[in-house]
């Protein structure tokens, strides 16, 4: 399941990756990845503790980490459900929107 779901949430962060500029890599392993957020090169603290704060609000916990806090780090539990990923997903595309706007 964490192999499958995991390249489920990988896939779709990676579509998002497209179309939000902020979001500079998505990389990790089964379930535990990294969203990283930057802009003009350099590690971008504010953006990514914002849609923290978006997700939280539309009630989707998320973590910063990282040197610079700047990573978005997605450890959902081992049982996770298709189902479950693409409500995390859609929520985490709605507060990207929040915070592009």
């Amino acid at each position: 399941n964490a192999a499958a779901r995991g390249a489920q949430l990988m896939g779709g962060l990676r579509r998002l990756q497209k179309d939000f500029q902020s979001i500079g890599e998505v990389r990790g392993a089964g379930l535990m990845i990294a969203t990283e957020f930057s802009k003009n090169g350099e590690p971008d603290t504010d953006t990514a503790k914002a849609i923290v704060k978006a997700a939280f609000e539309r009630n989707l916990m998320l973590l910063t980490c990282g040197t610079y806090d700047n990573i978005i780090r997605w450890i959902p539990p081992l049982v996770v459900t298709s189902e479950q990923i693409d409500e995390a997903l859609t929520i985490f595309a709605a507060a990207l929107d929040s915070v592009s706007a």
